[in-house]
């Protein structure tokens, strides 16, 4: 390998450190975006389920018989990803994060018309995907805190402390927002627990969402 003049080590160690700095953002950003997308696909999902399912006591009797059928469908056209399992999770996800400013917001943007074509959905999941900041193996441990004044304390905390997975697990389990409602202190509290933002390298947080799964409540 050529060596460079020492004169020019100096030079060629700032763009040499630039052009990492520059990827891994490039690809830090690009994780956050795929992962976003598909949360908010996710969420689609689960909306069209539940909406199906109060289109009158016929459908909604019919709620259970519909994922399975949905399950054995899209698992024949994509192979993985859509098992009944995994359509309950997303009919949950629904559920427990309904922002109707967010469906008020998207929908106002898009004619019917054009949300029925492929870039009025790309479109549409583009914008929802903006309301999903945290990862989805975050928000599918969000789905096990049953109560909803507890699950949007810890989704907050998440997003102010920049809490991983793993560090939002263990506030659950030794029940955070439980010892915060009862601590004199609720400030000193919260500022005790505010970590550093964890930083994951691309590869490790591109993974297979349809593996993760919830934890007990």
């Amino acid at each position: 390998m050529e060596s460079l003049p020492a004169q020019s080590t100096a030079g060629y160690q700032q763009i040499h450190d630039g052009i990492i700095d520059l990827v891994n953002s490039a690809r830090t950003e690009t994780v956050r975006s795929v992962n976003a997308l598909m949360t908010a696909t996710y969420w689609e999902i689960g909306r069209r389920i539940v909406e199906f399912e109060q289109g009158g006591e016929a459908r909604a009797a019919y709620g259970a018989q519909l994922i399975k059928r949905l399950s054995k469908d899209l698992s024949l056209r994509y192979k993985r990803g859509f098992s009944t399992r995994n359509l309950w999770q997303f009919k949950n996800f629904y559920i427990c994060f309904q922002r109707i400013e967010i469906v008020q917001t998207v929908s106002a943007q898009f004619s019917p018309t054009i949300i029925q074509t492929l870039s009025g959905e790309l479109c549409h999941l583009t914008q929802l995907a903006k309301s999903f900041p945290l990862p989805w193996s975050t928000y599918v441990r969000l789905l096990s805190v049953k109560n909803a004044d507890a699950r949007s304390f810890y989704e907050k905390e998440t997003l102010r402390c920049g809490w991983s997975a793993r560090q939002l697990e263990r506030q659950i389990v030794t029940q955070f927002y439980e010892r915060t409602l009862l601590s004199h202190d609720k400030s000193a509290m919260l500022q005790k627990h505010t970590s550093v933002e964890t930083h994951i390298l691309p590869q490790q947080a591109i993974r297979d969402p349809f593996r993760t799964r919830i934890s007990g409540a």
